[in-house]
């Protein structure tokens, strides 16, 4: 005999499904709303239906920016993933250095944003940036007119910032495996590559997937390191959909365009990421 579901669950659930409702939903369906529409001086409305998402669709400005965003998280992704996991398997698992070292790691994590970019502007100015006058002093300059130049500073920043977080992802993973799994691979005598492919990277598939989705949905929504480093420069080479966003929004008063924009936006990160967990749960396709 099925037993009955108490209501109690639910009712606890409620006062945070009303926050979500208030907080993600409502203003969803305000920003549907005005991407159908065209908005003169913030209070007239004139019904447009998809011409906006025509317009973006078609712009080059536009595929141009959604390019580079999806160079830059491949790019990330690729240094971040395997860095962090290195990393984390070089820590102890238990002792007072696990603990210095988790500490230290988890420090880049406490950094907002905007600070972080303007730390790293300064460190890198050839005039009173620490790393910019010694690079300096061996004739190097760090030039920021030079788009790979560009490009490679804003990984490096956002690779120091960021990848404490894959670490702390993988490590916690690690050291949730059974010890038994360990010891029979002693007993078996299995070689460390062993032991890491039968052992540690299918049992942190879940973790690696967190850290993956994770990563790609910050890294796809960067705005404020290369804002302050680079301003878009040189050019639009560091443009990313973000900032062709809040031009729209914030410089250009363009409400309708900016909205079709953000949905767009979240259309292509819902897509992929729902494709990167498919890709990482075979068994998902055969349900």
């Amino acid at each position: 005999m099925a037993k009955a579901r108490s209501p109690l669950g639910f009712t606890l659930i409620l006062p945070a499904l009303f926050i979500v409702i208030f907080s993600a939903a409502l203003p969803l369906l305000a920003v549907v709303n005005y991407s159908v529409q065209d908005v003169f001086y913030g209070n007239s409305f004139f019904w447009v239906g998809p011409q906006w998402f025509t317009e973006v669709l078609t712009s080059e400005a536009f595929h141009a920016s959604l390019i580079r965003s999806l160079a830059y998280s491949a790019l990330v992704l690729c240094i971040e993933i395997p860095l962090g996991f290195i990393i984390a398997l070089s820590i102890p698992r238990t002792g007072s250095k696990a603990v210095s070292y988790l500490v230290i790691m988890s420090i880049p994590l406490m950094i907002p944003w905007v600070v972080v970019g303007l730390t790293w502007a300064m460190l890198i100015h050839p005039q009173w940036g620490s790393i910019g006058a010694i690079l300096s002093l061996v004739g190097i300059t760090i030039n920021m007119n030079n788009p790979f130049i560009a490009w490679m500073v804003i990984l490096i920043v956002d690779v120091w910032h960021w990848t404490s977080l894959v670490v702390l992802l993988c490590y916690s993973g690690l050291i949730a495996i059974p010890q038994q799994y360990y010891q029979a691979a002693r007993v078996d005598g299995a070689s460390r590559w062993a032991i890491l492919r039968h052992i540690e990277l299918p049992k942190l598939k879940k973790v690696l997937l967190i850290a993956i989705l994770l990563r790609f949905i910050d890294s796809f929504m960067i705005y404020v390191e290369p804002l302050i480093l680079t301003k878009g420069g040189p050019g639009t080479s560091t443009v990313f959909i973000s900032h062709d966003l809040m031009r729209n929004a914030a410089q250009q008063f363009d409400l309708g365009r900016s909205a079709a924009i953000s949905l767009i936006y979240f259309a292509i990160i819902l897509a992929i990421t729902w494709a990167i967990y498919r890709a990482m749960n075979p068994k998902l396709s055969e349900s």
